[in-house]
Order: structure tokens, then sequence, then C-alpha cells
């Protein structure tokens, strides 16, 4: 996979030389540039922002170094043999970015992200490139940060640990929190590691029984557990078909039931009456 950045701070992005994201780049496993945005000013002050037509608070990004940076990050990409660009808008009103874009995205050959500051980029940058590349604007939450940079180290080690090779055991993904298949809209329990006692602490004796059938339904309750407690939108929009039989004994024992009346409103689960929350 191919990364391009561009970013008036390239020092922030120097986590991308370090633990998974950095072995990968040293393997060849992910070819990472990182471009400075100011390069593709032509004043004497590298400026990069204006003030913003309409009037407000703040400044705007502005078309010419986006739009000169951008052309020189795609010709660059396509003379070096790269293709299928997606260009990666890190912002709050974009899509919420989950496990499941993360899949999307490791299955991407080339990603190019605009990391903006300030009120964002011109409009028109964004309009103008959706006609050449897809374009995916992605919120990592509903809150607002000083620049675009943090997501993109979130969105970047999120993407790079599914590619083939960077986890030193391909199966380690499989069971986490929102990963496709019987997680998809779990979190993942507890785990535990060697003392089996810690400060008159053990692990739970059904670890430590080789019996790999109920080893497998702990964990699944557990995560159901975890869910219900941290995460219970999760569950309320669960379909009923995604929970076998032991599943479903297990929601009932923590407080819920199918809700016959909620389908339509794009819930599938309530807490049982009398059950608090």
């Amino acid at each position: 996979m191919r990364l391009d950045i561009v970013t008036i701070f390239p020092e922030y992005l120097e986590p991308l030389n370090v633990s998974l994201v950095g072995k990968a780049r040293a393997r060849g496993q992910l070819d990472v540039h990182i471009h400075d945005l100011r390069d593709f000013t032509y004043d004497r002050h590298n400026t990069v922002d204006d003030t913003p037509y309409g009037g407000g608070p703040g400044m705007v990004m502005k078309t010419e170094p986006w739009g000169d940076a951008l052309d020189t990050v795609l010709a660059d990409g396509y003379e070096s043999g790269a293709h299928a660009p997606t260009l990666i808008v890190p912002t709050p009103s974009g899509r919420p970015f989950t496990q499941e874009l993360a899949v999307e995205l490791s299955e991407r050959p080339w990603l190019i992200f605009t990391p903006a500051r300030y009120e964002g980029i011109d409009r028109r940058v964004m309009d103008e490139y959706a006609t050449r590349v897809p374009v995916q604007e992605v919120s990592i939450g509903d809150y607002v940060l000083a620049g675009g940079e943090a997501p993109v180290l979130v969105i970047t080690e999120a993407v790079a640990r599914l590619l083939p090779g960077v986890l030193g055991n391909a199966e380690s993904h499989r069971d986490d929190s929102f990963a496709p298949g019987a997680m998809a809209s779990l979190l993942e329990g507890p785990v535990y590691t060697k003392p089996p006692r810690w400060r008159d602490r053990d692990i739970p004796d059904v670890l430590l029984s080789g019996h790999h059938g109920r080893i497998a339904r702990w964990r699944r309750d557990e995560a159901l557990r975890r869910t219900t407690a941290h995460r219970p939108d999760l569950i309320r929009h669960c379909d009923p078909k995604a929970f076998d039989k032991k599943d479903r004994e297990m929601l009932s024992i923590l407080g819920w039931e199918p809700d016959p009346e909620g389908e339509r409103h794009g819930r599938f689960w309530r807490r049982a009456e009398g059950v608090e929350e």
C-alpha cells in the first residue's frame, strides 16, 4: 500500500516511523510519502490560508497550494506505478471511522490524506478532486481537533495492522472489537496473562481448563457483558439473527430481550422491564 500525506506539519507524523507502522515501512509493506504543503506556495510568507468569504472567525486553507500539491502527488504516484488512489479527508463532518471502514480502506492500494488546519480547506478542492478520484470524508469522533494530523495517525494505524504480514499473527485481529463477523457489533472482553495469581487476584478458572469450547463461550459471554455495560447502543441495534441460542440466553441474563416494535425504528433489542440500566 502507498500512503501520501500532505500537511503543514510534517514533524507531527514522526510516529509513523515507530511500532508496527514503522516496521511495515522498513519491510516495504507500506510506502509512505509525506509532503509539506508550504512547498507548494509561491509567496515569501508561504501562505496557505486566507479569510473566509461571507465573514466569520478563523481562516480557510487556500485552493492553489492544495491543488498544486495534489496534482504533484497524483502525477508522482502514477509514474511510480501506483493506481486507484482514494483521497481521505479527515473532518468532524465526515463519515464515522469504524472497523468496517478500516477493513474497506485496507483493501485500497493507495491512500492520499489531506489533514487540514484552521477552519478547513476551501470546498472547491474536494469538489474538484471528486471528479478524478474517490473521496472519503472521515471523522474519528464527535469532537473537534486543532488539525487533521492526529486522525491521519489513527486511520493509518487501524488500516496498516490489517495488511497481510504486518501483524506477527495473522489471526490477531479476528476477535478484535468490531471485527467483521461474529464480533461486528461487540466489544472484546477482558484478557489475562501470567502469573495466574497477582495480588490475590486469580484469573478465571475456565482459562486454565484447556477446554476450548468453554473458553470460547466464556469469551463470547464476556464480550456480551462488556458491550451491554459500556455500549448498550450497539446491542439495541443488533439484528437478532446475529446471536445464537447461547447468546440470547446470556442477553436475557443481562436483562435484554428482542424488541418486537423496534425494527421499524432501526433497533432490535430493549431492556427487559424491571432491569436497571
